[in-house]
């Protein structure tokens, strides 16, 4: 039984297939011409946006001097070596201590090394020791403060860079971004101006930093080997200026003039 019905019914479809064939065209044609005619987004339509960078920059004043100074000693014996550094360094902290004028004081390195003979690499033939501190002070008392920090042990001094206060430059900061912000404004309402765009609205906002350079130290190449001769407490320092920067970069969207 159910293999006539199958017979049956393939028989029937191939002969009812001429009839709807041309109907089957017709809906596929129809299918066809509704997936062709499906609305994408149109590109033009939509608004485009403009990319501006703007600058701020504020120079502020140097109102301290980061130093770093310390002792070194040469010896035979490690333990010698080492009480002598204690003592001489010691000496140099209470220095630094008592001056109300010296921030943030701090012991930055403490090493102690063999000395090896040149003519045999593996003989040891003494040590020394470093003890390195590191403070602020305003620059004008820089010369009087490494004369007597010479004077009492002090035999090294690594360098002093010249540098604005944290809270300047904390300050100076949102300043230049205050002013690299309205920079990059000004552009975008100028140019779209001239080009008779009409602004819609900011989309993007990017900070590029507000950072101040990084402070060059000052050439102390020799310094305790012509502390001798000179006075370092006549040695005038000027501070001068440090300049903060700002990059603030917009992302305006804008639409064309005939909408």
């Amino acid at each position: 039984m159910s293999y006539y019905y199958l017979a049956s019914l393939k028989v029937n479809f191939g002969k009812t297939l001429p009839q709807i064939l041309p109907a089957l065209c017709l809906l596929s044609l129809v299918g066809c011409q509704a997936a062709q005619s499906r609305v994408e987004p149109n590109i033009s339509f939509q608004s485009q946006t403009l990319v501006v960078s703007g600058r701020g920059m504020m120079d502020i004043p140097k109102t301290n001097a980061r130093v770093s100074l310390g002792v070194q000693v040469q010896g035979e014996t490690s333990g010698f070596v080492q009480q002598e550094l204690a003592k001489r360094s010691q000496a140099v902290v209470n220095l630094l201590k008592a001056r109300q004028d010296v921030t943030k004081l701090e012991t930055t390195s403490i090493s102690l090394n063999p000395r090896y003979s040149q003519k045999d690499g593996n003989q040891i033939i003494g040590y020394y020791a470093n003890n390195l501190v590191r403070f602020q002070i305003a620059p004008e008392k820089i010369g009087t403060l490494l004369d007597e920090a010479i004077k009492t042990g002090a035999t090294r001094i690594d360098g002093v860079t010249l540098v604005a206060s944290d809270e300047a430059i904390a300050a100076a900061q949102k300043q230049a971004i205050d002013a690299a912000s309205k920079d990059a404004r000004s552009q975008a309402d100028a140019a779209l101006s001239a080009l008779q765009l009409k602004q819609q609205q900011i989309v993007s906002i990017q900070i590029n930093g507000a950072r101040p350079p990084i402070p060059v130290a000052m050439e102390m190449t020799d310094l305790i080997q012509k502390a001798a001769p000179m006075n370092l407490a006549n040695t005038a320092v000027v501070a001068g200026e440090q300049r903060i920067e700002a990059f603030v970069t917009l992302q305006v969207r804008y639409q064309p003039a005939q909408q």
